[in-house]
């Protein structure tokens, strides 16, 4: 079941969020750190209603945050349309609960805002040594369509896009 969330998941998001870093630094991947993403930004796409978790058997189990806020440097990119997009941003499923299509779902949940609010577009980025987020985004149908720098990483970030 995926539904918005609410500041009562906040604690166990950043149970997630810590596991997901913890596990991204253990193979040399810092795109996620103690500088970002931080409490104070999930606490904010909660408030603006951006934040969607996917619930298991009663327990929150990934999180995603769905909006139209494209960062500047998405101009970057070689995008293949000029025209709205639903971006996805901040996401992530508890390492010890991966393998059950939780991603997938998160995903689809995307698609599904997306329809509802009248855009055929999809755009997201992940860190060039996110290797498993590249690959549920090619398994979902997502297209790599460029590079780009964020916070003065040592490496780029990919880009992907679906049109729906």
């Amino acid at each position: 079941m995926l539904r918005a969330a609410t500041m009562q998941d906040l604690p166990r998001i950043m149970e997630i969020v810590q596991a997901t870093v913890a596990e991204m630094h253990a193979y040399g991947n810092y795109q996620w750190d103690e500088l970002y993403p931080t409490e104070r930004d999930f606490a904010a796409d909660i408030t603006q209603g951006d934040l969607f978790v996917s619930i298991t058997d009663g327990q929150l189990c990934g999180l995603i945050c769905i909006n139209q806020t494209e960062p500047a440097v998405y101009a970057d990119a070689d995008w293949s349309l000029k025209e709205p997009a639903l971006v996805l941003h901040r996401m992530a499923v508890d390492p010890d609960l991966r393998g059950r299509g939780t991603g997938s779902e998160l995903l689809r949940q995307a698609e599904t805002l997306a329809h509802r609010l009248g855009l055929r577009y999809l755009k997201t980025d992940t860190y060039a040594l996110n290797d498993k987020a590249q690959q549920l985004f090619l398994k979902q149908g997502y297209h790599f369509c460029g590079e780009i720098q964020f916070r003065k990483m040592e490496r780029s970030f990919y880009c992907y896009e679906k049109v729906l």
